[in-house]
């Protein structure tokens, strides 16, 4: 099929652009990098400013590369590791469904962008046109791999940093947003 994977491209590729671009410059309603830095810093992803820095261009990026169908593989890794992350820092103890704050919506995400590494691109897209195209289960299994080994970084580089002085659980969930920064 070939309409249906580039549409699957553009719009999950087109709306991690848009959470990317609300978290770097506060574009479409979003609250811009120190707003989102101060959030992942209550979140306890220390220092804020730089793990907001790394979750906007690992969304605004990887969204990019997946609408073009440009390698697919490393898309769908980064963009794996940053809703693992989300998973992890906001929407985990919120249960699944998406109406209570969930992680429904992330998991829907990650297979998304796994499918497409495992089916590739399709005929519509850079890589094809290049001649780079790259996919099947262990590219799929690779992205998965990798995305659940940088979200594990993640969250290991932000332990080792110092928590701040008023750092608490409750700062976090006052902050108007906490769940879109982490999403």
């Amino acid at each position: 099929m070939k309409i249906g994977r580039l549409l699957l491209r553009l719009v999950v590729g087109g709306l991690f652009v848009g959470h990317g671009t609300q978290k770097l410059f506060g574009w479409f309603r979003g609250y811009g990098l120190d707003a989102t830095a101060e959030a992942f810093e209550k979140m306890g992803m220390r220092p804020g400013r730089r793990n907001a820095l790394a979750a906007g261009a690992a969304e605004a990026g990887g969204g990019a590369l997946l609408a073009l169908g440009l390698e697919t593989p490393f898309a769908a890794s980064v963009l794996t590791a940053t809703m693992i992350t989300a998973i992890q820092r906001v929407h985990a103890s919120k249960g699944p469904w998406a109406s209570n704050g969930g992680y429904e919506y992330n998991l829907v995400l990650i297979a998304a962008v796994l499918a497409l590494a495992e089916l590739g691109p399709g005929p519509l897209s850079l890589d094809r046109a290049l001649g780079s195209e790259r996919h099947g289960s262990h590219w799929a299994l690779a992205a998965l791999f990798t995305g659940a080994l940088g979200a594990i970084g993640a969250h290991l580089a932000a332990a080792a940093q110092p928590a701040l002085p008023d750092q608490g659980v409750e700062a976090a969930q006052q902050t108007p947003d906490s769940a879109e920064a982490g999403s």
